[in-house]
């Protein structure tokens, strides 16, 4: 049965496109539903998210024009939206992409593990919809093996390669673990929300927030849990901060020297790492000269960054090969089905051909026909009946002049030549 996948991504399509043919969480059932209808698939997975839109579809053929046209109907949309930016993959090449989707080797940042995530959420959903049966289900599964493998084998996932989870990692591999440690973080705007997510999943003790804006300190102090304060109180907390996070838009330093040297002596020595993610810098470049500070600016953990992409694009070499050599052990698995189905049909012809027989030679043995010559006639036509259609086919052949089908004929067969009379 093959295996389909149609969709959109980064890599073909606008944010405004994708925006558009994103399936919320309301619309995943019914679209589950919808999708395998329009194109007669047994099963179907749908992935969605920010930067794609992915149906995997197990068929009995490539219908692809009638999910395009089922999709642009469902989600209300232009017709020509569809042109150009959607990719249809079929067989091994759909196979090998969803491998590489589970790996983060698609993502549009390399190695990212959320979408291993996103792709589980999406099976379970089709297992719960009831879209999912034994073909995509193996399909998932051995794609989150493939991805846990290659977590394992490769360093794919090991380097930060956002600002955000930059400042993180080089603060646990200042500080060790977080859970002791307290957080300034200054700034309320995007980086911040994502550096305190980071924070937060590394269980930091305690989070001070402070913005100019006291109200939108205590609204990202809600939604994460952690204690806001404003601009003019980061003095007085300044000491109890393991680690400072600033990115604001100040013309000017908000931190200087003198008070990184007070907050210092009050924590008798302990360390402090500081990361400066604004520009124009929010905190003075001097205090970077104080003993027992660590102080990045953005555009050091740039240069972070760009040494562990290096590193991951060397991960995503051995990645890929890993990908390559389990995307066909799968073909190898989706094609025994298919030979599992022929024998399951030959042997089921060949015993309707036994019970036929046997119901007829029974008949004659209860009308009192001799047994010998009853068992002789029910062998003679059982072998006539199962050799009948082969022998057509291989007399039809020598006819063309099929040389090829008759090898596989006395393969298949297990014929040997007879030996020659001594």
């Amino acid at each position: 049965m093959p295996i389909i996948v149609f969709g959109v991504s980064h890599k073909t399509a606008p944010i405004d496109v994708r925006e558009k043919v994103a399936l919320d969480a309301e619309q995943l059932h019914s679209a589950l539903d919808g999708a395998r209808r329009a194109v007669g698939a047994r099963e179907a997975v749908i992935l969605s998210t920010c930067n794609r839109t992915e149906f995997y579809l197990s068929t009995d053929g490539p219908q692809h024009g009638q999910l395009a046209d089922w999709l642009v109907q469902f989600k209300a949309l232009d017709p020509k939206l569809v042109d150009g930016h959607f990719y249809t993959l079929e067989g091994p090449q759909a196979i090998r992409h969803t491998l590489r989707v589970a790996c983060g080797l698609d993502s549009l940042v390399l190695g990212e593990p959320q979408i291993l995530g996103q792709l589980k959420q999406a099976y379970q959903a089709s297992e719960s919809g009831g879209s999912i049966g034994k073909t995509l289900s193996k399909l998932m599964q051995y794609a989150f093996t493939v991805a846990k493998k290659v977590r394992t084998e490769t360093a794919i996932g090991q380097t930060p390669v956002s600002v955000a989870y930059a400042a993180v990692r080089l603060a646990k591999q200042i500080h060790g673990d977080l859970a002791p440690k307290t957080a300034l973080l200054i700034g309320a705007g995007d980086t911040i929300s994502l550096v305190a997510n980071h924070l937060r999943s590394q269980h930091i003790g305690r989070m001070f927030i402070a913005n100019r804006t006291l109200s939108r300190s205590e609204e990202l102090a809600q939604d994460l849990g952690g204690i806001p304060i404003a601009l003019t109180d980061i003095a007085q907390h300044l000491h109890e901060a393991d680690i400072v996070v600033a990115s604001t838009a100040s013309p000017l330093p908000i931190i200087h020297r003198d008070a990184i040297e007070a907050a210092i002596r009050k924590r008798r020595y302990q360390p402090m790492f500081l990361v400066d993610l604004a520009v124009p810098r929010d905190i003075e470049p001097g205090v970077a000269e104080l003993d027992d500070v660590y102080l990045y600016t953005v555009d050091d953990l740039n240069n972070v960054i760009t040494e562990n992409m290096e590193l991951r694009q060397l991960a995503a070499a051995q990645a890929e090969e890993i990908v390559t050599l389990h995307a066909q052990n799968f073909m190898d698995w989706l094609q025994s089905l298919d030979g599992n189905a022929t024998i399951v049909a030959y042997r089921r012809q060949a015993e309707a051909t036994r019970d036929e027989l046997l119901a007829k030679a029974q008949r004659q043995l209860v009308a009192g026909e001799d047994p010998a010559n009853v068992m002789r006639a029910l062998a003679t036509t059982l072998v006539n009946k199962l050799v009948h259609h082969p022998t057509t086919k291989i007399r039809e052949a020598t006819v063309e002049g099929r040389a090829d089908l008759l090898l596989a004929a006395r393969e298949l067969l297990n014929i040997r030549d007879s030996e020659p009379d001594a």
